[in-house]
């Protein structure tokens, strides 16, 4: 249930509200949760477990996971379904020996669902096990990284896919819908994730969007959702051009990795597509242009524009200049004392 349709429910009604979870393999109900009028967390757990009910947030190998961790949602108990008729190699690949049962014959259900315990115990659901994805290395769950975003006060609702536009370029793009008076910027909304993520979790691309594309069925219709288009993306901050040398051969370098023509000193690396790899990739090129030794954390984290890379660089090349200085004077030093010996 979205955060936004319970505080609506209890802006109009003077009524409870349940939150009840569970699949159809399962008598339909496992969980309940009784909503909390003017709640502390935005979120509503799915709660805990009924009466002769035993649910289990597990990794792949069926081990427990800990509070806060994403773990896949098994159920078992006195409710689960037989099996899937006629089909008995799906209901041995989703209904599974029991691990944590005495019991002869105790099974769980697979679910395939995303949840993680909070920290009161109650459950929250995160989405689709379905949409774990690989991208330059790593497994990332796109439930986790969605959980996230709805966190945020400005956004509403919101989507995260791994797009292939571009041959061998795997990137997260994030799709929002903004809470109505609210204009988050691709600037907020990626401070707002890492307060939360690890980078390499970060979306590359913030697509702003009225409303999600839905299916006949009302979900979330994931195939009509845009493309993005790097040289088209929506600048949010006044285009300022570079103006002086260095400032130039970092646009140059930022285009060449980019495939984005028309940079200003202004624009972030990551709302013009730039993402983990590509960072890396940037910084080795300054490195080897400009001779000088980058912090790739610093790109991420505080100089991810033209006009604040700039500054890093010359910083480094007056540092390296005053190192150089310093060495010939203390070999000069050591010529002089030679001599007068």
């Amino acid at each position: 249930m979205p955060f936004d349709l319970q505080e609506r429910f209890f802006a109009r009604l003077d009524a409870e509200l349940h939150n009840l979870y569970g699949p159809t393999e399962a008598a339909v109900d496992v969980t309940f949760w009784a909503c909390e009028r003017e709640g502390q967390q935005r979120v509503v757990p799915i709660g805990r477990p009924i009466a002769n009910t035993q649910i289990y947030l597990l990794n792949p190998h069926l081990q427990p996971v800990p509070v806060g961790v994403p773990g896949e949602l098994h159920i078992g108990g006195v409710g689960l379904a037989r099996g899937y008729w006629n089909r008995p190699r799906l209901t041995a690949e989703k209904f599974i020996p029991d691990p944590f049962s005495a019991e002869a014959g105790a099974r769980l259900y697979k679910t395939g669902d995303l949840a993680c315990y909070l920290p009161d115990g109650n459950i929250r659901f995160l989405g689709r096990i379905d949409y774990q994805v690989k991208v330059r290395g790593f497994r990332i769950e796109l439930g986790e990284i969605e959980a996230v975003l709805r966190q945020s006060p400005a956004i509403r609702e919101a989507v995260v896919l791994a797009r292939e536009d571009m041959p061998d370029d795997k990137r997260l793009m994030a799709y929002v819908v903004s809470r109505q008076g609210q204009a988050p910027t691709d600037g907020d909304l990626r401070k707002f994730a890492r307060k939360q993520l690890p980078d390499y979790m970060i979306p590359s691309t913030f697509v702003l969007l009225d409303t999600l594309p839905l299916t006949p069925n009302g979900k979330v219709n994931r195939r009509a959702l845009p493309a993005s288009d790097a040289s088209q993306l929506a600048r949010r901050t006044e285009f300022v051009a570079p103006e002086t040398p260095l400032e130039k051969r970092l646009a140059k370098i930022w285009a060449d990795f980019l495939g984005v023509e028309r940079i200003g000193i202004h624009d972030d690396f990551f709302d013009l597509g730039g993402h983990s790899l590509l960072a890396i990739q940037v910084i080795n090129q300054i490195g080897k242009v400009f001779g000088v030794d980058l912090s790739v954390r610093r790109l991420f984290r505080e100089e991810s524009t033209i006009a604040g890379l700039a500054l890093l660089v010359e910083e480094a090349l007056i540092e390296k200049l005053e190192e150089r200085a310093r060495r010939r004077a203390s070999e000069a030093n050591e010529s002089i004392n030679e001599l007068n010996a």
